[in-house]
């Protein structure tokens, strides 16, 4: 069984795999019933382990933490749900050297410390070969030379001083002015079989990542409307279903959909919304696309933020179940059932998918990967930028653009 924590790492690990189908870690371990007090479907709740015998084998593990936005303990709930199996194995593959869950130092899944705390019998083993890059990568030379760094700062090799990182660049790593950019990612995108889909550019808070995205559409793809067919979103939110949709029955948060029509907009409880059809891997064959209508929030496209507020989410679920309301004449338990069905309440939290933060783009890989390494602080050349570094240059499979780097982090 093979197994991933986003929709997007499981669809590269499937691709990887010589026709084994890869699913993310909440789609096995995890089932939605329907449920009165939430409106027609539940949170997630923990599924039975009916298999024996079976290696569980889980891709990017590294993004694996102790806590999601439910509340849920994602690492005691897949140990408990592998082990409760009849005879159960588990392999965690990830890379210790890219970027922990958010909030975290290191992460848990792939400390045997933390494993062996659960009870339980924990061996590891470090793989050497590379499978993504040529062996004579200018990639791979640069994310073999950030990682044995970052090895020699953890024993206290590298001094009291953390020394700036350096990136060489090559026949595959190119550096990229910022002038240059749109005409190099127009050239990136008409070169590459998959277009805009098999690019990505990496860059370091969400709200530049709002204004690459708004950049990116009005200066390589000539985009003048705010939403059109062909726009590539990244969902920012977990989505469920009451019902399983096409096989569907949540999409996960960091999965990337694709706009294949556009029905209209509208604005209703203060907020601007659209009805759209969208595309995204089908979880039983990542090639074969499925599709469905949906409605979206239009507001998250622009907002630097990474999803609706607290606050903006209280005060759109208290107008809905208010007396002024369209649930007005049902009382109030009934208010909070209808609520929490209503299909403005469960629009899809999206933003454009061209330019992403670097926690965002953990699990992909694409062809051409652009990184932002523009106006980097000299506070901010520490262990953490090897690390975002790292996880951003292994993202790329053939050729990484280097945008605006700082002199001190390029050379030999």
């Amino acid at each position: 069984m093979l197994l991933a924590p986003t929709g997007r790492a499981a669809k590269v690990f499937s691709a990887n795999s010589q026709g084994h189908p890869a699913y993310t870690i909440h789609r096995k371990i995890y089932r939605h019933n329907p449920d009165a007090s939430t409106g027609g479907y539940s949170l997630p709740v923990p599924a039975e382990n009916k298999l024996r015998d079976a290696v569980f084998i889980v891709d990017e593990a590294s993004m694996i933490g102790t806590a999601d936005e439910h509340g849920s303990n994602l690492l005691d709930d897949l140990m408990t749900f592998v082990f409760s199996g009849d005879n159960c194995r588990l392999i965690l593959v990830g890379d210790t050297a890219q970027l922990p869950p958010v909030g975290a130092e290191r992460s848990p899944a792939m400390n045997p410390e933390v494993l062996r705390s659960m009870g339980l019998k924990v061996s590891t083993a470090t793989l050497t070969e590379t499978a993504r890059q040529a062996a004579d990568s200018g990639i791979l030379f640069n994310a073999t030379r950030l990682r044995k760094v970052m090895t020699a700062i953890s024993r206290g090799a590298a001094g009291d001083t953390v020394p700036v990182p350096r990136l060489k660049p090559g026949s595959d790593v190119v550096v990229v002015e910022g002038p240059e950019l749109p005409d190099v990612m127009m050239s990136a995108y008409d070169n590459s079989a998959a277009g805009p889909a098999d690019t990505i550019l990496i860059t370091r808070s969400n709200r530049r990542a709002t204004e690459y995205n708004a950049a990116i559409r009005a200066q390589v793809l000539y985009r003048e409307e705010e939403l059109t067919q062909g726009d590539m979103l990244i969902v920012s939110k977990n989505h469920y279903f009451p019902r399983r949709t096409h096989g569907v029955d949540f999409i996960a948060n960091g999965d990337i959909v694709t706009v294949s029509k556009v029905y209209g907009t509208e604005v209703a409880f203060g907020h601007r919304f659209a009805d759209v059809r969208i595309e995204l891997p089908s979880p039983d064959d990542p090639e074969k696309p499925v599709s469905f209508d949906m409605k979206i929030l239009l507001d998250s496209l622009a907002d630097t933020a990474p999803m609706m507020s607290r606050e903006q989410a209280d005060a759109f679920y208290a107008e809905l179940i208010s007396d002024n309301g369209p649930y007005a004449s049902l009382d109030p338990a009934a208010r909070v059932w209808a609520a929490r069905k209503n299909e403005y309440w469960n629009a899809l939290n999206v933003k454009y998918a061209y330019a992403v933060t670097c926690h965002k783009a953990q699990g992909g890989q694409w062809a051409n990967v652009f990184v932002d390494l523009a106006y980097i602080p000299e506070d901010a050349l520490g262990l953490a930028l090897y690390r975002w570094l790292y996880t951003a240059v292994t993202r790329a499979r053939t050729k990484l653009f280097l945008i605006a780097p700082p002199e001190a982090l390029v050379g030999n």
